[in-house]
């Protein structure tokens, strides 16, 4: 079932009051991410099939998800102007662990279905972190402190769509998108299959 009723301004969270503009994360903090949205509140069955989907190799699953977001957000892609799709990036020792990255398939499996450029090799994930699944707001954002990095030969475009599967605080994403308006991009929006109730 898609989230229904208000939702934050930024990052698509539902919130209790439609006069409410933010959600509490939003409200607390300054973000580089332009905004956001997503499908689905990650609680049963959305949180298991994304669990199979990222760690039980269910690789074809991200066409599936890929056809719900394009369903629901090609207008506001649209009216975003996007430039380039660019999915958030494993570090190099986990990807050859898990074997593939679900936010790349994601954006791909989109791409095939909207037009719109990837760019794989844009966004690097160039420190190891912590799993942030394990961590607090506060130690994710710490956590994610230098954690990205942008190819030097990248020619930065205007608009941007990072694409993952989960939002839980927004702190990954928010980490990407300082580093990519510091090379240069004006906006950077995201779409995620599900998005967290709140932490």
């Amino acid at each position: 079932m898609y989230i229904d009723g208000a939702r934050c301004m930024r990052c698509g969270r539902p919130i209790k009051r439609e006069t409410e503009e933010y959600c509490m994360d939003c409200s607390r903090s300054d973000s580089d991410i332009d905004q956001g949205k997503n499908l689905w509140l990650h609680r049963e069955p959305v949180s298991g099939a994304l669990y199979r989907f990222k760690y039980k190799n269910k690789r074809s699953w991200g066409r599936v998800f890929a056809e719900e977001l394009a369903a629901q957000y090609t207008d506001q892609i649209r009216k975003w102007k996007i430039d380039a799709v660019i999915p958030v990036p494993l570090h190099s020792s986990r990807l050859r662990k898990r074997g593939f990255n679900q936010a790349e398939i994601l954006a791909q499996e989109l791409s095939a279905l909207t037009g719109l450029p990837v760019y794989r090799d844009v966004l690097y994930r160039i420190r190891k972190t912590t799993p942030q699944k394990k961590l607090g707001r506060g130690s994710r954002m710490k956590n994610l402190k230098g954690a990205f990095g942008v190819s030097r030969s990248w020619v930065p475009c205007r608009n941007v769509l990072l694409i993952d599967d989960i939002y839980t605080t927004g702190a990954t994403l928010d980490s990407a998108a300082r580093v990519l308006k510091i090379a240069g991009v004006q906006n950077v929006y995201f779409l995620t299959v599900s998005i967290g109730q709140g932490v």
